[in-house]
């Protein structure tokens, strides 16, 4: 069965993620969406790579990803679903404000790519939570609850 226009999965590329998030290099952890559900779910792909300024220090000749950039790598996922259809995005930030439940379970390694699976679990003005998981080769690297804000853009 083939399935109509409306019903094709949404991909966001690296561009598309660029006018939809306010992040920048060294700091954007997310290169494509690749599953979309408004309002409900997302899915986004992270490729980790040796010239990642983190491995500089963390660790010389062992390599790992910090625990906390693989959170913000789901955050920053679950941010596009929230930024996607927020109106006046541009004059808006999220707010990371709470971590629920984390766990590690494998490292992540230069030449991995991150799968991050994010869900909206409640969400009430400009409050919310999102439930996931983050995946290398299908093996959970790190699971979390992440709790977040919508806030005015800061005056400059």
């Amino acid at each position: 069965m083939e399935l109509s226009s409306s019903e094709q999965p949404i991909i966001y590329t690296i561009s598309d993620i660029l006018k939809i998030l306010p992040h920048r290099y060294p700091f954007l952890l997310v290169d494509r969406i690749v599953e979309l559900e408004p309002e409900k779910r997302i899915v986004g792909l992270k490729n980790v790579t040796v010239n990642e300024p983190f491995f500089q220090g963390h660790f010389p000749g062992a390599p790992v990803m910090p625990g906390v950039l693989i959170i913000e790598s789901m955050a920053q996922v679950a941010g596009v679903l929230i930024y996607r259809d927020l109106p006046e995005k541009e004059k808006k930030l999220i707010y990371f404000t709470g971590i629920e439940n984390a766990k590690f379970r494998r490292p992540v390694t230069p030449g991995d790519q991150i799968r991050v699976e994010m869900e909206l679990l409640s969400r009430r003005n400009h409050f919310g939570k999102m439930g996931g998981k983050a995946t290398v080769d299908g093996k959970l690297a790190a699971e979390a609850v992440v709790q977040f804000a919508i806030v005015e853009y800061p005056a400059k």
